[in-house]
């Protein structure tokens, strides 16, 4: 099981991505959050497959989910979920992804 935190900023919805492999190369991803917006992709993406992880963001299952119910197109949830997918069919290593703001704010 892959577990991911994502804090997606001023907006101060934190949400847990959490990732479970199935039979094949099928990932169970539940949602933790109190963000209604991405609480309503939860149904659409609750069972990605390996493909999930090479599908550009047009056709992406994850990104397409986030075009219906997100209203912010800066959003790095859907990047969260889909490393926490990566992570866990072995396509990666876990490592944190950042942006980071300097100068002044």
């Amino acid at each position: 099981m892959t577990k991911v935190t994502i804090n997606p900023g001023i907006c101060g919805f934190t949400v847990t991505v959490t990732a479970e492999k199935e039979e094949g190369k099928k990932v169970m991803i539940s949602l933790d959050t109190e963000c209604e917006m991405v609480t309503n992709m939860a149904e659409d993406i609750s069972v990605l497959d390996l493909r999930a992880a090479f599908t550009g963001h047009l056709q992406n299952p994850v990104y397409r989910s986030a075009a219906m119910h997100l209203k912010h197109a800066a959003c790095p949830v859907p990047a969260g979920i889909l490393k926490a997918v990566e992570v866990e069919l072995g396509l990666c290593l876990p490592k944190d992804a950042v942006i980071t703001f300097s100068g002044d704010e």
